[in-house]
């Protein structure tokens, strides 16, 4: 059939081109393809609706950015992963920033009373100049004299920790589950209400075993993902 060779070109098309391309025009790509606008357009609408391209009215057909890669590599004698860095180069854009009282269930997320002073920060995580997650951060305001909004916003927070502050992160419990995105949070990250998203939690503790951070987090669902390297022995299920 002509429509499944179309989407074949199609798709090699997308290969050929960076995520987030503008494709020629319907009319170019007929004549270049010598088929009909409808074959031409039901093969790109298959194409959409495999996330593969997205149309927008008025400014033309686009290839669907591609996913972040996030990896996890399995330590050597440890049922842990280490975090290598996601994919890209990412940014921050504080949106919030307040100490007060941890409250009773932060305080039990931390580990600390709930008269306790508490930095929360919430911050917008963006890569490839798009906005890709939404993070609520809580760490014990003792453990962090002076920091501000500018530490939360260029380079990785744990580096700060360290080199700032002598706290060491060494070892994190997170949970990870699917949700979908509620209005404040897509007006956030460009997407629509109730889009497909990743909730993440977070309880870091550092080499000295204390909980130093609690960390609720949001990303994308269209463009994030989770690589993880598997080891298999004799006791696999």
């Amino acid at each position: 059939m002509k429509r499944i060779w179309v989407r074949d070109q199609l798709r090699q098309l997308i290969e050929d081109n960076p995520s987030g391309a503008l494709i020629p025009s319907e009319r170019d790509l007929s004549e270049q393809f010598g088929v009909s606008r409808p074959t031409l357009r039901a093969a790109i609408e298959e194409l959409a609706r495999d996330g593969l391209l997205v149309r927008h009215p008025g400014r033309g057909t686009f290839t669907t950015a591609r996913p972040v890669s996030q990896p996890l590599a399995g330590l050597d004698g440890s049922s842990g992963f280490a975090v290598p860095p996601a994919d890209g180069a990412w940014l921050s854009r504080v949106e919030q920033f307040q100490i007060a009282p941890a409250g009773p269930r932060l305080g039990a997320r931390l580990h600390i009373s709930p008269a306790t002073e508490v930095l929360t920060v919430l911050r917008l995580r963006i890569t490839d100049d798009e906005p890709m997650a939404i993070e609520h951060i809580a760490l014990p305001a003792g453990l962090v004299p002076g920091i501000t909004p500018a530490d939360f916003e260029a380079g990785s927070l744990y580096q700060v920790l360290r080199k700032r502050f002598d706290v060491h992160v060494a070892t994190a419990v997170q949970t990870t589950e699917a949700t979908v995105t509620d209005v404040n949070e897509s007006a956030l990250l460009g997407v629509p209400v109730h889009a497909p998203a990743l909730l993440f939690a977070r309880t870091t503790k550092d080499a000295e075993a204390r909980t130093v951070e609690y960390t609720r987090s949001i990303y994308r669902g269209d463009r994030y993902r989770i690589t993880a390297q598997l080891r298999f022995d004799d006791s696999s299920g």
